[in-house]
């Protein structure tokens, strides 16, 4: 049994040290790994502390006996500041070397995941059943996708798998060393990613089913049942809550050191749009309830939130959709996973199993996940529900095994669907990240359909610049999605940049022409316009109406011709004509934002910069007669994507 144990981890660690190598950084871990590195070095927890500091500081473990180059950061926005000084401490060091030795650390919460798997499949229905579990999580490829990446995801479902599991052994059998172990594990989840905060409702849940499951056990022991899980619950809550402050060194402030926040939390906080959640933060932060860092986390994300926009089957929408997640679930899951649940929820409606307990420990927790990812609006990658596949794969497992204790035929057709499934993710390899099963059309297909995570995270800078060896490209326009926080001149990108929601945000100014030819590469998630808001508000629309001569790892799409970008181009002179506005510059701001309006009259962006020009230059009527015209383009042009421009010049016109 070990050595089967061993072969499977072994076979798991494999794939993803292979693909860790051939992938190049994705769009977070700079942030992460530098943000990990000065929390072990200087006690920072204030930069990226919208991800606690658990899997970022495992990630920066193996850095500290090399010889670096530390950027201080600089002030100014917490976010710009840390993904600024990630990319730096990155790129001007050995960036392969440090991103390889990360990327294994974080493995290891991988492969803990998947011993546990193996572990309660194994005492929830037997050897049989752990060993179908494990084989099903070694060779899923959204598994592998995600698993050596520095990212908390993996983190995340970790220690909320070893929480529940935890508590499963508790409830059976009651000790204090398994309520400590149940603790400590939601302490591990709450450091490693702010939603695992659902670890709360999700274990008050699972001891409320418990007690219902045996209310028939008489009123006294019944009534002592209850007792007995209120106090371990609220037990392991209090220990998980130390272990939080442990992982931030038990310090309220986030950077210490005289450094402050920018914003400060109370200002931060005061963004959020929902009145009960500013309460809450601002009480909790009051009286030092938690850490500073970890609850500026929580506000972030429910800032997020509010705005994050969604591309789903081909469309873009302007905030999630409660169906994000049901059907990225059915585009990316296996068709082995997708077989076994069918066969599970008929085992379990048919009562041909009925270990009710089993079922609810592994059910009532990914029903509220659910729940809540589909009505958060943070529709970004299946990656945010990976935590419900662990526990549902050793549902499967359990239902499987009961089938094949019964007849020995469904365990041989488990153990094909188990090999269909490895060779599903193999031929992905080693861009996991693009998966899709074949009832889609396989990873081809999944940018049509899915974005961000999902198949494009900026990790394909290796293939590319084998690529255009291979093709001899020495000149070429990429519209890189990770531009701006990810250097890709390091891996020898020749390519000149085009506008991505990075560069944009890092407010780099790209030097575009209306019209561009030659070789034009697309990242997949520059290619929905997703964070653009799509049709004409996209620099990609006119590249979705052509056919890509290559696709690159199934990520970045390869076009050869003359393609007219007026918007990119205007985007660069609209940006260049702010930097010059705050520059004082004002006749060379006002004629950079007419160029802009120009290039692009219905940009609803680049009309309201000529009206703010018009307006340094004291030319105000002819500054109210942009600004309508940014208001006339807002309500438009896409309007559901600019109702913060439309807000802004309504206030513009009204004299505000």
């Amino acid at each position: 049994m070990v050595g089967g144990v061993v072969c499977l981890l072994a076979a798991m660690w494999l794939q993803l040290a292979f693909s860790t190598h051939r992938n190049s950084i994705t769009w977070d871990e700079d942030d992460h790994i530098f943000a990990g590195y000065r929390s072990l070095t200087r006690g920072d927890f204030g930069l990226n502390p919208e991800h606690p500091p658990l899997v970022k500081m495992l990630a920066a473990l193996p850095l500290l006996d090399m010889k670096l180059k530390v950027p201080e950061p600089a002030p100014g926005n917490f976010k710009l500041e840390a993904f600024r000084a990630g990319r730096t401490f990155l790129f001007q060091n050995d960036a392969d070397a440090i991103l390889f030795r990360a990327r294994l650390a974080v493995s290891v919460l991988t492969i803990l995941l998947a011993l546990l798997v193996f572990l309660a499949a194994r005492e929830m229905f037997g050897t049989g059943a752990g060993f179908i579990a494990l084989g099903l999580v070694a060779f899923d490829p959204n598994v592998l996708a995600h698993g050596a990446v520095v990212g908390t995801d993996m983190g995340l479902s970790c220690f909320l798998f070893g929480s529940v599991y935890a508590f499963y052994r508790y409830v059976k059998a009651p000790s204090w060393r398994k309520i400590a172990l149940t603790g400590v594990a939601a302490g591990c989840a709450l450091a490693s990613k702010h939603t695992a905060i659902l670890v709360i409702p999700i274990l008050f849940l699972l001891a409320a089913c418990d007690a219902l499951l045996h209310r028939d056990e008489g009123a006294e022991a019944s009534r002592r049942r209850m007792l007995r899980l209120a106090g371990a619950f609220v037990l392991a809550c209090a220990i998980a809550v130390g272990v939080l402050w442990a992982f931030y060194g038990f310090r309220y402030s986030a950077r210490g050191n005289g450094l402050a926040m920018n914003p400060a939390y109370t200002a931060e906080v005061a963004t959020l749009s929902r009145p009960h959640d500013i309460w809450i933060l601002d009480t909790v932060g009051k009286y030092k309830l938690l850490p500073e860092s970890y609850l500026y986390g929580l506000a972030d994300v429910r800032y997020m939130s509010d705005f994050y926009t969604s591309f789903l089957l081909g469309k873009v929408y302007p905030r999630g959709v409660w169906f994000y997640f049901p059907v990225a679930m059915a585009i990316k899951s296996t068709l082995t996973f997708l077989i076994l649940l069918g066969v599970a929820i008929w085992v379990i409606a048919t009562r041909k199993m009925t270990k009710w307990r089993e079922i609810l420990f592994l059910t009532v927790p990914v029903a509220v996940y659910l729940f809540v990812a589909m009505t958060a609006g943070m529709n970004i990658g299946l990656r945010h529900v990976l935590p419900v596949y662990f526990l549902l794969y050793v549902l499967l497992a359990g239902c499987a095994w009961t089938l094949a204790e019964r007849n020995r035929r469904w365990l041989y057709a488990v153990i094909a669907l188990i090999a269909f499934q490895a060779v599903s993710g193999a031929r992905t390899y080693p861009a996991y990240m693009a998966y899709a099963n074949e009832l889609w059309g396989g990873p081809t297909q999944t940018y049509k359909y899915l974005t961000d995570s999902n198949a494009d995270w900026g990790q394909q800078l290796h293939a590319v610049k084998k690529y255009l060896d291979d093709h001899g490209i020495k000149e070429c326009w990429f519209g890189y999605f990770a531009g701006g926080v990810v250097d890709a001149s390091y891996y020898g990108i020749p390519c000149k940049l085009l506008p991505s929601s990075g560069t944009l945000w890092d407010r780099e100014i790209l030097d575009v022409p209306p019209v561009i030819e030659g070789t034009v590469l697309v990242s997949a998630g520059d290619w929905s316009g997703f964070e653009f808001g799509g049709g004409e508000l996209s620099y990609y629309e006119p590249f979705q109406k052509v056919k890509p001569v290559a696709l690159i790892e199934y990520g970045v799409l390869v076009y050869q011709g003359k393609f007219s970008v007026p918007l990119a181009a205007a985007t660069g002179h609209r940006m260049r004509a702010s930097k010059l506005l705050a520059e004082g510059r004002t006749e060379e701001a006002l004629t950079e934002a007419q160029t802009a309006v120009d290039l692009m009259p219905r940009s609803a962006s680049a009309q309201a910069v000529l009206g703010k020009a018009l307006e340094a230059a004291g030319r105000k009527e002819e500054a109210r007669a942009a600004y309508a015209q940014a208001l006339t383009m807002a309500k438009t042009v896409q309007p559901e994507f600019q109702t913060e421009l439309a807000e802004a010049m309504e206030k513009k016109l009204a004299g505000n």
